[in-house]
């Protein structure tokens, strides 16, 4: 950031007064401008035994599959992202489920949020962000052609849970979360 979009005038980074990190702030007008971090958000649309996988037709990691998620708007609720980039990624429609992941990606500047989501029926097609669409069976995933390494941390989570009955309805969930640092790979 090189410039206020209050006023125009040359920005400089520093420690304002009663604040810890440097900020960017105005030469002019005084103007403290925050940068803060992006949250993607996505689903885990499930239907039957299956999990519904996009394969990138977008830079990074184009041809590469994924969850559908992507950068969630303002005006919506987190939930209400990852149900619309499920539909303009995959084309499913979903019934929204809980939170179920949490990943905080602090190279990126991101937080990674995936809900659990049932497709309403087997209906799906690929968006413009996508090359194609599919679903697959757990023995079927592509995990070495896995674009983020939160999307296959989400689904190892997934599966596990699944094969534990964690996820059977009734019982109480609580969210995964952790931290993926930019030398981790997780294997």
């Amino acid at each position: 950031m090189k410039f206020c979009p209050n006023c125009a005038s040359t920005l400089s980074l520093k420690i304002p007064a009663d604040d810890s990190r440097e900020r960017f702030v105005c030469d002019s007008c005084g103007s403290i401008h925050y940068q803060n971090p992006r949250n993607v958000v996505g689903s885990i649309p499930v239907y039957g035994e299956q999990v519904l996988l996009c394969r990138r037709a977008i830079a990074p990691r184009h041809g590469y599959w994924t969850l559908p998620a992507g950068f969630m708007e303002l005006g919506e609720s987190t939930s209400q992202g990852a149900e619309r980039e499920t539909y303009e990624e995959a084309g499913a429609k979903v019934q929204m489920g809980p939170l179920y992941s949490l990943l905080n990606v602090p190279h990126a500047e991101q937080v990674h949020l995936f809900y659990l989501a049932t497709m309403t029926d087997p209906s799906f097609s690929a968006g413009e962000e996508s090359l194609e669409v599919a679903l697959f069976y757990e023995h079927e995933i592509p995990w070495n052609e896995l674009a983020f390494p939160t999307v296959k941390q989400t689904l190892e989570w997934f599966f596990a849970d699944r094969a534990a009955g964690v996820l059977q309805s009734g019982n109480e969930f609580h969210v995964r979360s952790r931290d993926v640092l930019r030398s981790e790979k997780i294997e």
